[in-house]
């Protein structure tokens, strides 16, 4: 009588078929490749993932336990995905689709050319037997224009029309910057700052020229939200040289009250740190609004030319970004971490 269990070879054949990965991939297609799902690799090159290069760049910026710095392994930035989710997904307005419930986490196939910039907050317990990790509290996006070029473009030429603005100024480096969010208890002066020193030494590493990216304002309702609209449009419409119009299939009108009937404090009360960040530093805002029904909002693009940066910031954060940053390394340490040939 034949055994109903393979033996020897046999088993070994089809030992590949029964590993706990492919099970996982099978029957929970949300946590594998989600074949035949909306999460696809549309680029040009998609093995030419950016942390690859960034596990040899050192800390953006440090101070007390929080660090800034790029996500060095997928697994970190599936750790920015999770909190991505957490806070856009369960605190905020967006909705998610089956396979981003299944995986609690907020992620698009642009995840896979951009580089992660995090805020990790070395002072968390202990775990015991387990290996200690920082937490990631802080994130942002960053897509460099050469990335972006040979991977069908920014992800805002989805709601603005972006090119035009690159095919302006060809002798301009452009970097979007996108997926901003703070975990609740770390939302505060340091957490923001240290954000910031990121993103500055990251423009300064790659001598990046002008920063774009959407930003949004809670509320998928053009005519409540009237009084930010109309005041961003007044106070803070880029000028012509720099300016972008939302498409013309998702274009909401920001002029929706006369100047003169504008409060500009309970204006500002209703507008999100974020955005009034981005204006204390000198940034514009396109012509038009996008509504955002997935996530809740309404979006506004933001032009923040280098050069047309607040000199106070710049000062503050030092035009060698060095007022955060690390301590030098200890003599013989590299601080880009081992030499390797392939970076990408």
């Amino acid at each position: 009588m034949r055994s109903r269990f393979p033996r020897g070879r046999e088993a070994m054949q089809g030992r590949h078929h029964l590993s706990p990965r492919r099970l996982v991939r099978r029957f929970a297609p949300g946590l594998g490749r989600a074949r035949g799902s909306g999460f696809v690799r549309p680029f040009a090159k998609p093995g030419r993932a950016p942390w690859r290069a960034a596990r040899h760049v050192g800390t953006l910026g440090r101070l007390g336990d929080l660090e800034a710095r790029l996500a060095r392994s997928p697994s970190e930035i599936r750790r920015s995905q999770g909190l991505r989710y957490h806070v856009f997904y369960e605190e905020m307005a967006a909705i998610a689709d089956d396979e981003t419930y299944q995986r609690r986490r907020d992620a698009d196939p642009y995840d896979l050319i951009c580089d992660h910039l995090l805020v990790l907050d070395h002072a968390v317990p202990r775990r015991p037997f387990l290996r200690s990790k920082p937490e990631i509290v802080g994130t942002y996006r960053l897509l460099r224009q050469e990335i972006a070029e040979i991977n069908g473009g920014f992800y805002s030429a989805g709601e603005y029309d972006v090119g035009s603005l690159v095919a302006r100024y060809p002798h301009l480096r452009f970097l979007e910057l996108g997926r901003s969010c703070v975990l609740k208890p770390y939302r505060d002066k340091r957490t923001v700052e240290l954000l910031w020193h990121g993103i500055w030494s990251y423009v300064l590493m790659h001598g990046m020229d002008v920063m774009i990216g959407c930003a949004s304002i809670p509320g998928t309702d053009p005519d409540k939200l009237a009084l930010p609209l109309s005041f961003l449009h007044h106070n803070a419409l880029a000028p012509e040289e720099w300016r972008v119009r939302a498409v013309d299939e998702r274009y909401v009108d920001m002029n929706r009250m006369a100047a003169e009937e504008i409060d500009a404090k309970a204006a500002l009360r209703q507008l999100p740190p974020l955005i009034k960040g981005y204006l204390r530093l000198g940034g514009y805002v396109g012509e038009g609004a996008v509504v955002d029904y997935q996530f809740g909002t309404t979006d506004i693009l933001v032009i923040l030319p280098v050069s047309a940066l607040n000199p106070r910031y710049v000062d503050h954060f030092g035009n060698d970004a060095s007022r955060f940053a690390a301590p030098a390394p200890p003599s013989g340490r590299r601080l880009f971490g081992p030499r390797r040939r392939n970076l990408t």
